[in-house]
């Protein structure tokens, strides 16, 4: 029997979807057929292809569903009423409902999850090569064989193997894996570094203190597989029913059937109780209100998404990318010397830096030529320090560009005053201007906020959601962001082990949360949450691969519209279930007194089915009156 099951559901996995369409477009015009009579020369009902291509496939899934696992979903009652109807000679009432029941089988194929690769980009992103260092002899090995207590050597541009502590050497260290943010952080010895992170500048060695599973990439990954694994989907309405329908649906059959003593009453009875309208109900408003999003830029990758948002009551925003643009720009410009103007500590600053390749130089570069016509003056003899900054020649003057370390190397007075300290506390970066060993000025880089954030999270907070803002960046920084966008919970220096246990937090308090995130860090959150936003355009890979949800084009500003459609799709699918199961109990009347027939039934199903999807495609255009 195990193994008669096993083929019966290897025969219903060939085709997929475009087969499904087929059959239902032959079946469609064998219906048409048989209504209209154009075929009755054939030796054989042409509405038989319907119940052979629909209604077979229908039979078979009731079998196994039943034989391997008693499970009494929506397919068993149509399987009875196709048989019953087939048994009294009623081929067009029987192939006019599998033909319908097929059609909702196919609405929610068609939004049901696609197969995602997030995890495996993860783990590409893991390095499978270390330089160990024994005995002052380095050798290449492979990165599972690494041991704690192994002295590595990473090379600039290289992939960090395991988590470890810097030993000897200095450099800048890209954690946008691990912390989403955009900003390489200065590492000399004593640092902890950690796997998946790039070495972006100095080479520098490192002994290891957490190898293999125990190691940030890996648990990462972990972290991800859990968070997928635990995320329930929702059964459809029609098959959680589907138990007490079957049981209605016979017992008032076989009643009529004794009092009357009329089989087809009793089949007509089956036949108008098949729960085609409440099958569309659900698929046919999501597929609506995924074609709405679509218009909005927002590309909806899991069936039930939308249903999970609707239950939403807190949003989580990642920081970087999200709220802001994710990138550093100047946002203002200090002279502290009466012999420069501001644009002229602007344009020395720009020539000092324009062959750096630290993402602050080049923010300084890229926001001096988008805001200026005036060219970058040439510089000579270029020299970068790493963890401090540049310094260079230009118009004959010895200018250096970079933090209170590098003035105090070269001797630079340079003192904090009450300015500095307000944007040091709004978490701004400080890159300082001296010429001839003489401080003259200073530059302000921030991460901006989006010009639409603010009134998003208005919208959203208008609307019963609370944001939360959890960021991998510094406190000060993420106090400052929370306070120009009012948004009360903050958790800064969050990494993806910690985003996921604030939301585990949410979710054992009952309440249902969104995250929003654009960086591979958010990956295991976005799978954890009620329901994950990535954004598309700036978003990683991985992040858009963990999302249920994609904002194809960045623009945060039509989330409070997402929002809304997700509770109005809500409100359409109930109406839907509503009406669908009214018009059953009435025409299970009509059938027990004999006013309809099979065929008759059937129909009446046909049209309770046509005012379900116009009812639903009213979602297709709907938006929030402001």
């Amino acid at each position: 029997m195990k193994a008669l099951m096993e083929k019966l559901e290897h025969l219903l996995e060939i085709g997929g979807t475009k087969k499904d369409i087929i059959f239902l477009v032959i079946s469609g015009i064998a219906l048409i057929c048989s209504l209209t009579g154009i075929l009755d020369f054939l030796p054989f009902d042409i509405a038989w292809v319907a119940i052979i291509l629909c209604g077979v496939p229908i039979i078979l899934e009731a079998i196994i569903g039943l034989v391997t696992a008693f499970d009494i979903k929506a397919d068993v009652l149509v399987s009875l009423a196709l048989i019953a109807s087939i048994c009294i000679g009623e081929d067009f009432a029987a192939g006019e409902v599998a033909f319908i029941m097929q059609i909702g089988a196919l609405l929610e194929d068609l939004t049901v999850a696609k197969a995602r690769a997030g995890i495996e980009k993860l783990v590409k992103l893991t390095p499978q090569t270390a330089r160990i260092v024994r005995g002052g002899v380095e050798s290449l090995v492979p990165a599972c064989e690494v041991k704690i207590g192994d002295i590595l050597r990473v090379l600039p541009g290289e992939g960090i193997a395991v988590d470890g502590i810097i030993t000897s050497g200095q450099t800048s260290i890209d954690q946008a894996v691990m912390t989403g943010e955009p900003i390489p952080i200065d590492k000399t010895v004593g640092d902890e570094v950690s796997s998946g992170t790039v070495n972006r500048f100095g080479a520098f060695e490192m002994k290891a203190t957490r190898v293999g599973e125990d190691s940030s990439i890996q648990r990462m990954i972990s972290l991800v597989q859990s968070a997928d694994a635990g995320k329930a989907k929702i059964v459809g309405m029609a098959d959680r029913w589907a138990t007490w329908i079957v049981v209605i649906a016979l017992t008032a059959a076989a009643i009529t059937w004794a009092i009357t003593g009329e089989i087809i009453r009793a089949v007509t009875i089956l036949v108008v109780f098949c729960p085609c309208a409440l099958v569309l109900a659900t698929p046919t408003a999501i597929m609506a209100a995924i074609g709405n999003a679509t218009k909005h830029s927002f590309l909806v990758r899991e069936g039930d998404a939308l249903e999970r948002l609707a239950k939403v009551s807190k949003i989580t925003f990642d920081k970087t990318g999200t709220l802001t643009y994710g990138m550093p720009k100047v946002i203002a410009v200090k002279s502290l010397s009466d012999n420069y103007t501001d644009q002229e500590v602007y344009s020395l600053a720009a020539a000092a830096e324009q062959f750096s390749e630290h993402p602050l130089g080049k923010a300084i570069v890229n926001c001096y030529k988008q805001n200026t016509d005036n060219p970058i003056p040439r510089s000579v003899n270029f020299e970068m320090q790493l963890g401090r900054g540049v310094c260079a020649v230009v118009d004959g003057k010895h200018i250096l560009a970079g933090n209170m370390d590098m003035m105090n190397g070269y001797k630079v007075v340079c003192q904090t005053n009450s300015e500095i300290q307000t944007f040091l506390n709004n978490g701004s970066t400080i890159t300082y201007i001296s010429a001839d060993d003489e401080i003259i000025g200073y530059l302000v880089l921030s991460d901006t906020i989006r010009k639409e954030s603010g009134a998003m999270i208005s919208a959203l907070q208008s609307n019963g959601v609370q944001p939360v803002l959890l960021t991998g960046d510094n406190e000060k920084s993420a106090d400052s962001i929370a306070r120009q966008l009012r948004i009360n919970e903050v958790y800064a220096n969050c990494l993806p082990e910690d985003k996921l246990y604030l939301i585990e937090k949410y979710q054992e308090s009952k309440q249902c949360v969104c995250m929003i995130g654009d960086g591979i860090n958010d990956a295991p959150a976005l799978k954890k949450a009620t329901v994950g936003i990535a954004m598309g355009g700036i978003g990683s890979d991985i992040a858009v691969d963990a999302a249920d949800i994609v904002l194809v084009n960045d623009e945060i500003k039509e989330l409070p519209h997402l929002i809304s459609l997700s509770k109005r799709m809500m409100t359409t699918i109930k109406l839907n279930l509503s009406f669908s199961m009214g018009l059953n109990f009435c025409a299970i009347l009509l059938a027990m007194t004999g006013i309809l027939n099979p065929v008759v039934g059937a129909l009446v199903h046909n049209a309770g089915s046509v005012l379900v999807i116009i009812n639903s495609a009213l979602l297709l255009k709907w938006r929030k009156k402001q």
